[in-house]
């Protein structure tokens, strides 16, 4: 019989540009709890200590924080944004147009 190990993301979340991707995906979704455990696979990643102590928060909040079903206040989450090394950043949204619609109606 063959043991299988559940997936960790945290296992794999290694450099800057990875984490901000992984985040970015995250935050795609419309689910906010999403996002909160993208953060929460982050954090495992970089060490809760750690980001603890470069949030100022500490370590039994960040666990609390980043518990499921928790709702972080928006400043909290920009200091464990901040702590992590990445930023948020306000880009438009593309607005379909009439071309778009008729290239999805060819397709």
């Amino acid at each position: 019989m063959k043991h299988l190990t559940a997936f960790d993301a945290s296992d794999y979340l290694d450099n800057e540009e990875l984490i901000a991707e992984y985040l970015n995906a995250a935050l795609e979704e419309p689910d906010p709890a999403v996002f909160l455990a993208a953060v929460r696979d982050v954090a495992k990643a970089r060490g809760m200590s750690q980001l603890a102590k470069a949030s100022g928060l500490g370590r039994e909040s960040l666990y609390k924080t980043l518990a499921h079903g928790a709702k972080p206040r928006y400043d909290t989450v920009l200091r464990l944004m901040r702590a992590l090394g990445v930023e948020f950043q306000a880009v438009p949204v593309k607005k379909p147009t009439e071309d778009d619609a008729a290239g999805a109606i060819s397709r």
